[in-house]
């Protein structure tokens, strides 16, 4: 199965992240490299798409989300453009719970963080699934992928 053997986030001019942030960023890079599934999708007007493995660069560019990716010798395998106006809403409800979340492990009883942290979790899945249907057509990706990925949105979307 093809997948990302390396990934980098475009952050240039963006805010230093909150440590809660860059917690969370670090934890998906991780587990992004520890285990992911990602492959290009063949479409007409091009070859058919490498196998992988790949280099991806995650990047905000004129409010588009750009995937950069290469082979691992740097050949360009595709470059694609999201429009960000699905991921906005699922962006925001994300990073408002995940300022309820942070603020509530500092003082809260467990059962009400486990509340939280359900709800945190299935708007979570929900970005996930924008992140699939947004690459239909271009790249496959598992859930696992694409939670992580959306996770890197997030990061980015916000500016740190």
């Amino acid at each position: 199965m093809s997948h990302i053997a390396h990934i980098e986030l475009d952050d240039a001019g963006l805010p230093a992240p909150t440590p809660e942030v860059e917690q969370e960023r670090r934890i998906a890079l991780f587990d992004l490299m520890e285990q992911n599934t990602f492959s290009l999708t063949a479409r007409d007007d091009r070859a058919a798409p490498p196998p992988g493995p790949f280099r991806l660069c995650l990047s905000i560019r004129e409010q588009r989300l750009v995937f950069d990716v290469t082979t691992e010798t740097a050949d360009k395998a595709a470059e694609f453009q999201l429009s960000l106006s699905p991921f906005r809403q699922v962006v925001k409800d994300y990073s408002q719970i995940c300022e309820s979340y942070f603020d509530a492990v500092k003082r809260l009883p467990p059962s009400q963080i486990e509340t939280i942290d359900m709800a945190r979790r299935g708007i979570h899945m929900e970005g996930a699934r924008v992140v699939q249907e947004r690459l239909e057509g271009k790249a496959e990706v598992d859930i696992d992928t694409a939670r992580r990925l959306f996770t890197l949105v997030c990061v980015l979307h916000f500016g740190g």
